[in-house]
């Protein structure tokens, strides 16, 4: 028989078709089962194929929109895989211990990285070496253990968009929370899992660590994918956005320039108008003068004539009383 899938043959190859001991299995999970051989459960891995390319779907459309994505796997398989493929494609992870209320109570998240934060600026402080030895052992000690706990989430501002876990059944409280806080979960489930409370179910071996990594590897591939095309629309609308602000500067400063000469030339107006006033008013003033000084002179002409009369007038008195 030949399997014309390579992702099939890549399953096979990882041993992700092989389930739990049948009397370890959840009856829901009977739609996943090919069969079972030697007490084992075999899985359907065109059934896993299938899932799986719809999990990848959706992750790489979530990334494509900017989302981020929670990795978690705290049992020891899966503790390096998803620490290394949710640092790759740049996702919160979680791979030592689900802290109660990581998803329903993030303020308290918050404040322990905030004690984190204050650990850390203590150590690296000139404060430091005043302490006790037994109190500088005991702030170590405390720093270890939020950053074992909170290095995947330290940056985790606000809640997930979506949530990959490896085996819901030991991280059943994360499932819980995820579902409580309406956050879609996508899990690599094995026979022994109850499929109804995923979103986007992953049938495989889940203890496999070779089925863990493969499985990790094609979704953090495909946020990666999501990422970059993000990237890209970001980038293109922040081009767009440079162009309109670089037309709206340049209309700005043509409107600026058109504003400027129109005030010059109002300006140039309004100084030639003041000056025709001055001349105007010099002009008024100079013709008042004129008007005040003629009558003067008319009054000092009259009287200058006067006493002339005076003497024609005697003169031919006397020559009237001689005749």
């Amino acid at each position: 028989m030949s399997i014309e899938s390579q992702i099939i043959r890549d399953l096979l190859d990882c041993g992700a078709h092989f389930g739990h001991q049948t009397n370890k299995w959840n009856p829901k999970m009977k739609k996943f089962i090919f069969g079972a051989k030697s007490g084992i459960y075999i899985i359907d891995l065109e059934k896993t194929e299938q899932y799986l390319m719809e999990a990848k779907e959706f992750l790489r459309d979530l990334a494509s929109k900017g989302k981020k994505v929670l990795f978690v796997g705290t049992k020891k398989s899966a503790r390096e895989i998803i620490k290394k493929e949710a640092e790759r494609c740049g996702m919160y992870y979680v791979d030592e211990r689900w802290l109660g209320g990581c998803l329903t109570n993030l303020e308290t998240i918050h404040k322990s990285v905030q004690s984190l934060n204050k650990l850390e600026a203590l150590r690296k402080s000139d404060d430091y070496e005043s302490f006790a030895k037994k109190e500088r052992v005991k702030f170590e000690r405390e720093e270890k253990k939020l950053l074992k706990n909170l290095a995947g989430i330290r940056n985790m501002k606000l809640l997930p968009d979506a949530v990959v876990i490896i085996d819901s059944e030991a991280e059943n409280i994360a499932v819980k929370e995820a579902k409580k806080t309406n956050i879609p979960v996508v899990a690599l489930i094995d026979t022994n899992c109850d499929p109804e409370l995923i979103d986007y179910p992953i049938p495989a071996n889940d203890d496999a660590i070779r089925t863990i990594k493969y499985v990790c590897e094609i979704l953090a591939n495909a946020i990666i994918e999501g990422s970059a095309a993000a990237d890209g629309i970001v980038q293109t609308v922040n081009k767009v956005e440079s162009e309109k602000v670089v037309v709206k500067s340049k209309t700005s400063e043509k409107e600026i320039v058109e504003e400027n000469k129109g005030s010059k030339v109002e300006e140039k107006m309004k100084s030639d108008e003041k000056q025709i006033k001055i001349v105007k008013t010099e002009q008024t003033a100079e013709t008042k003068e004129i008007k005040k000084e003629a009558p003067k002179e008319k009054k000092h002409n009259e009287k200058k004539e006067a006493p002339k009369k005076v003497e024609t007038d005697s003169s031919l008195d006397g020559d009237i009383s001689l005749k």
